[in-house]
């Protein structure tokens, strides 16, 4: 889908262009999702230059997402999508910043995208520059990333006080360890995505800074560094989260652990204290002719009584030793 952005009563109005029909004179910001061949050409045409495909967008090199060429700046950056879901999305999507326009290039339609296009709806983005447009863009997807990241510090501290609740000692061996394991590695998985998208977006704002270090674009360079300072600000938010959920894995491993080794203990103390019980009525229960003790007239009392006693003098051993 092609959608053209002009600057109309203040503000930005999008315009859906069909197959055929040609990209209007004045546009300042040109939205390509999923775009078709015929889309790519045509946008090409209008720069001057080739549009980059699915799989140049793909490439890791740091020379492949950041470059100059014919007067316009190709930036790729990895930006996140489905953030309030389990299973968060981070794909590839190119900035192309030339003098008259810009150009985004993506296969994802995150939140930011939306909000930004609802905002040039309601004509409440002044801006006759493409830098200006893509800076509030970036400060979107920016804010964007910053509320995720305090939801999921929010969701990981809940998190923590779940594991080391003083209070649920007593109900350890009930608590579901398998479910919090599972939820940090939900969390786990979202904030390595936000750290390679943060990177990637550092990478871009430093790239855009040195090709905007003008007079002409003042403001724009300033608005840039301010949001270099919050990408930077939110990779060290990013950083601590991220040990904080490796240490609140391995804190959930150690219970595990301890759970299962007080089973065993229990097991092993129940196993000793039923030991000599057993061996003497394994010795009574033999069946031989001539056993002086079945004619004794007080031998099932003693035998029960020496059970008995056989039994409750391992637990209190234990116990004294402080084994239980």
């Amino acid at each position: 889908m092609l959608k053209a952005y002009q600057q109309i009563n203040g503000g930005l109005k999008g315009t859906a262009i069909a197959e055929g029909e040609p990209i209007p004179a004045g546009t300042l910001w040109i939205d390509l999702l999923n775009p078709t061949v015929e889309e790519r050409q045509r946008v090409g045409l209008s720069l001057g230059t080739d549009m980059p495909t699915r799989a140049d967008m793909e490439e890791i090199e740091l020379s492949s997402r950041l470059y100059s060429e014919n007067n316009s700046l190709f930036m790729t950056a990895m930006i996140l999508a489905h953030m309030d879901t389990d299973l968060p999305l981070a794909d590839a999507v190119t900035f192309v910043l030339s003098q008259e326009k810009l150009v985004t290039l993506r296969y994802i339609d995150p939140q930011p995208f939306r909000t930004f296009a609802l905002r040039c709806e309601r004509s409440i983005v002044p801006t006759t520059k493409p830098e200006m447009v893509l800076v509030q863009l970036l400060d979107i997807i920016i804010d964007r990333m910053a509320d995720i990241l305090e939801r999921a510090g929010t969701d990981v501290e809940a998190i923590s006080r779940e594991i080391f609740d003083p209070e649920a000692e007593i109900r350890i061996a009930r608590r579901d360890f398998r479910g919090i394991l599972r939820r940090l590695g939900t969390k786990h998985g979202l904030t390595s995505k936000m750290r390679e998208s943060l990177l990637t977006i550092n990478r871009m704002m430093t790239f855009l800074n040195q090709a905007t270090d003008n007079k002409a674009q003042k403001d724009v360079h300033a608005h840039i560094k301010t949001l270099t300072r919050d990408v930077l600000s939110l990779q060290d938010h990013s950083t601590f989260i991220a040990t904080k959920l490796s240490y609140l894995q391995d804190a959930t491993l150690g219970l595990i652990n301890n759970e299962q080794n007080n089973i065993i203990k229990i097991m092993s103390v129940a196993a000793i204290v039923f030991l000599p019980p057993t061996l003497f009525a394994s010795i009574w229960g033999m069946n031989f002719h001539f056993m002086p003790e079945l004619s004794w007239p007080w031998a099932y009392p003693i035998a029960i009584v020496l059970i008995g006693v056989s039994g409750i003098l391992p637990y209190f051993y234990f116990k004294h030793r402080g084994w239980l």
